[in-house]
C-alpha cells in the first residue's frame, strides 16, 4: 500500500488532504501537534479534526510532531519512506505573526527547510508539494487596474485574465511577516527542486473568502 505523510494534518486544507488520498487507497500518516491552540488559544484547537480523521479513516496514523523538530522529522521521514509528502502545516495568521516573529519564521520558514531535509536524506525520489499561498506576491497585485462587475471586481487587464501568473514578481511589496515567512518556504521548496534534482511543487492557493 502506498504511503503519504501530510503535514498539519488537522487544519482545513491538511484534513482534506488525508480524507483525499484515503478514498484513493493510500496510507495515511498525518503529523500534527495542535499548535494551533498555542497560538490561538482554545478557539484553535484542532483535536476534535484529529479524532474524526482517526474515527473515519481505518489507515489513519497520527504523529504527534512539530514540524520544527529537526531530528524527530528526520527520524520519521526515514521510517516513513512515504511516496508522497505533502506539506500543509504553517502558522497562517497574518495579525499573529507580528506579535510572534521567531515562532512564525521558524514553522513556516525553519519547519519547510525541516521538512525539505529530511526528504532529501531519505526520500529524495518523493514527491514533495508545498501548500504555499497567493500571499507570496504581498500587495504587489493591487497594482493590477480593476473593473467591477456585476457581482464583483476582477481584473481589468488582459494579461490577468486568468488570474496571477506564477512568474508574477514577489519583490517590492510589502508581505507581512506571515507572507515573508512563507516566501522564504515557498523559495526553498523551489531551490531544493532545482539544486538537488527534487520533484517539488509550490501550490500557492487562495484564502476562503479573498480573490487573486
Amino acid at each position: 500500500m502506498k504511503k503519504v505523510l501530510v503535514t498539519g494534518s488537522s487544519g482545513l486544507v491538511g484534513s482534506e488532504v488525508c480524507v483525499f488520498f484515503s478514498k484513493r487507497g493510500y496510507l495515511i500518516h498525518g503529523l500534527d501537534n495542535n499548535q494551533r491552540a498555542v497560538f490561538f488559544g482554545p478557539q484553535g484547537d484542532t483535536r476534535w479534526n484529529q479524532a474524526r480523521l482517526q474515527k473515519e479513516i481505518p489507515s489513519f496514523h497520527h504523529h504527534e510532531m512539530d514540524v520544527r523538530d529537526r531530528i524527530g522529522i528526520g527520524n520519521l521521514v526515514k521510517d516513513i519512506r512515504p511516496d508522497a509528502i505533502i506539506h500543509a502545516a504553517a502558522q497562517p495568521s497574518h495579525d499573529r505573526a507580528a506579535s510572534i516573529p521567531f515562532d512564525d519564521f521558524d514553522t513556516n520558514a525553519v519547519g519547510t527547510l525541516n521538512m525539505l531535509e529530511a526528504a532529501r536524506q531519505f526520500a529524495p525520489e518523493t514527491p514533495f508539494i508545498y501548500m504555499s499561498t497567493n500571499k507570496v506576491y504581498g500587495d504587489a497585485p493591487n497594482r493590477i487596474k480593476l473593473k467591477e462587475l456585476e457581482t464583483r471586481w476582477d481584473f481589468d487587464d488582459r494579461d490577468y485574465e486568468n488570474g496571477i501568473p506564477e512568474g508574477f514578481s514577489i519583490d517590492q511589496s510589502k508581505h507581512s511577516l506571515f507572507g515573508a515567512s512563507k516566501v522564504a518556504a515557498d523559495v526553498m521548496v523551489q531551490e531544493y527542486g532545482r539544486y538537488f534534482n527534487m520533484p517539488t511543487c509550490c501550490l500557492r492557493g487562495v484564502p476562503y473568502g479573498t480573490q487573486s
